[in-house]
């Protein structure tokens, strides 16, 4: 079992080394290993989510499980002194939450997160799920998605009505996405909790791809969207410094 280990191991480093999608007889080729091993290993790599396919289906890539995996690790390392330092600036600044999330298994994953001092609130842990197609978080996520996988992903994702405005229609959600890469940012308008606002900007890395999303969620009665535009730009730094001390933790 441990040499199955090692060995799967290794090839998620050889792809980490040449950081670009890598065919099968180039990862025999730089590990020295039996073809049918590695490509057993691939295939197994890739049923779990730590390797994917290429646009080019005969090559493999990291995959986004094995991406999340770094992020969060990464973010659990800084997330005790700068990063928390930026989230804690924005919670001041806005006197509302704000979290960062990423994508897995078709939910929005929480893995930081500072919650207001306001007894009215959605009092969510890391680690929480939310759904994606009517969260800020989730829609600006998936807006960045690869086209492919945009569209494969929207083709196989229930959207379930929770409130009045909740997105319900695949060609809607698309269009939606579409305003979202446009304009570099996203929106929650009471989707998946009626009378909660949120506002939503991605953080990039070292491929400047977007990894992660930061928001700030509040009840409109207490703060409009409007009003959360008006400090976009402080949250678009804050996104802005995460994505540079991600990258220098990357590194």
């Amino acid at each position: 079992m441990s040499s199955t280990i090692d060995r799967g191991f290794s090839i998620l480093e050889c792809f980490g080394r040449h950081q670009k999608p890598l065919r099968l007889a180039e990862v025999v080729d730089d590990l020295n290993l039996p073809k049918q091993t590695v490509h057993r290993l691939l295939k197994q790599l890739e049923s779990i989510g730590l390797l994917e396919r290429d646009v080019h289906p005969e090559k493999f890539k990291l995959g986004t499980r094995m991406r999340r995996l770094g992020i969060a690790a990464i973010i659990s390392q800084h997330s005790t002194a700068f990063t928390r330092a930026i989230l804690d600036n924005l919670v001041n600044r806005f006197e509302e939450t704000v979290n960062i999330g990423v994508l897995d298994n078709g939910e929005v994953l929480y893995i930081d997160r500072v919650e207001c001092h306001w007894p009215l609130r959605v009092q969510l842990s890391p680690g929480s799920r939310v759904k994606v197609h009517c969260t800020a978080i989730g829609k600006l996520l998936l807006a960045h998605l690869p086209e492919p996988q945009l569209a494969v992903t929207l083709s196989n994702m229930s959207l379930a009505k929770y409130t009045p405005t909740t997105i319900t229609d695949g060609a809607a959600l698309e269009a939606e996405c579409n305003k979202i890469r446009a304009q570099g940012y996203s929106e929650n308008i009471g989707e998946d909790h009626q009378g909660l606002v949120a506002l939503a900007v991605p953080i990039f890395d070292e491929r400047n791809q977007v990894i992660a999303g930061i928001a700030v969620h509040a009840p409109e009665a207490r703060m409009s969207l409007e009003i959360m535009h008006s400090h976009l730009d402080a949250l678009t730094n804050a996104a802005a410094k995460l994505s540079i001390a991600l990258i220098d933790g990357a590194t």
